[in-house]
């Protein structure tokens, strides 16, 4: 409204040529061009906003027993958190460095009765690779989920492709196999390390966003698809910049609409541990964050592989904690940028 008032003014000063006879001509174009700028505002529109961090972070999930598969160097690192069909929270994390063999990488799951209490129960190793449907041994990364329907969808990478499962409870997922009888849709190359999916529905398509480092230059690269089985040549949507061009570069993209101002939101990480860094964008666009251009970069958050929760009318963030010892959350507001 204080938008919509100034601009009120500024159209009935304007008007008056007596006004604006006295005022010399650098001013009248500085008045011309606030005016302007106010009038192409949306009526009630506001500001566009960055996130923020609110409050103190709670742990939720720690370094996992994995029985034989346990070494003294394993981390969880990229994760997802879901509501399963009971009602109860699910995070299944990606462990690396683990004695499981090939790249050392499998999936490990935790319940948790409520969003907003610490310390959720361990439940075992969840998934590994299975190279029977073509995946890479010990190659299982970050997953996905979301509900669809009466179904969950589960996005994952396989070392080398980006692959789909599916579930009706939220707990346990079947692998969708190709005409290839292979878990993997898609790629970008045998050595480009394909991971860390997710799924946006936006403007009447499906949005999957993934990173990969085709000649170890990493990069968020996106495909479409109207139907989660059909999807689009890939697009690179963010890379270079401030974030950089490293292999890591580009981890763990995470998109989000903001439906107050209309933008997305891209949280693309550079660094784990205790310099934790996630550059944050924001763009009408979901299919351009910018390419080795920072103008739709809006800041920093000091966290690494972010992804945002809905529930219950709130926002949550959860990320690795620093040590890279377990999983945390935290609320998440978002306020008018300075």
């Amino acid at each position: 409204m204080r938008a919509v008032t100034l601009a009120a003014k500024i159209r009935d000063w304007l008007r008056c040529p007596k006004r604006c006879l006295r005022v010399d001509t650098g001013a009248c174009r500085r008045i011309f061009a606030g005016a302007a700028l106010l009038l192409a505002l949306p009526l009630g529109a506001q500001p566009p906003a960055v996130p923020q961090i609110d409050g103190d972070w709670w742990v939720v999930a720690r370094n996992p027993d994995l029985g034989p598969y346990t070494t003294p160097k394993q981390q969880p690192v990229d994760f997802a958190v879901w509501q399963a069909a009971d009602g109860t929270w699910q995070l299944w994390s990606c462990i690396r460095n683990t004695a499981c063999g090939g790249r050392t990488r499998l999936l490990y799951r935790w319940q948790g009765a409520s969003l907003t209490e610490p310390d959720w129960q361990p439940m075992g190793i969840a998934m590994q690779a299975d190279p029977g449907f073509g995946e890479t041994p010990g190659g299982l990364q970050a997953p996905y989920v979301f509900k669809l329907g009466f179904e969950y969808l589960m996005f994952y990478g396989e070392w080398v492709n980006i692959a789909l499962a599916r579930g009706v409870d939220g707990k346990t997922f079947a692998r969708q196999l190709t005409a290839r009888n292979v878990s993997g849709m898609f790629d970008e190359g045998p050595d480009s390390n394909a991971r860390d999916p997710m799924v946006l529905r936006a403007k009447g398509r499906y949005y999957c966003y993934y990173t990969a480092h085709p000649n170890k230059q990493g990069a968020v690269y996106c495909r479409t698809s109207s139907d989660l089985r059909q999807w689009s040549p890939s697009k690179i949507v963010a890379a270079g910049g401030a974030a950089g061009t490293a292999f890591n570069s580009a981890e763990c993209p995470f998109v989000v609409h903001h439906q107050p101002s209309g933008y997305f939101y891209l949280f693309r990480t550079q660094r784990y541990g205790r310099n934790a860094q996630t550059s944050v964008y924001r763009s009408k666009d979901p299919l351009n964050f910018g390419v080795n251009d920072d103008r739709f970069l809006v800041g920093t958050l000091p966290v690494a592989a972010p992804e945002i929760i809905e529930h219950g009318g709130q926002q949550f963030i959860a990320a690795l904690r620093p040590d890279l010892d377990g999983i945390r959350i935290a609320r998440l507001k978002w306020a008018a940028k300075p």
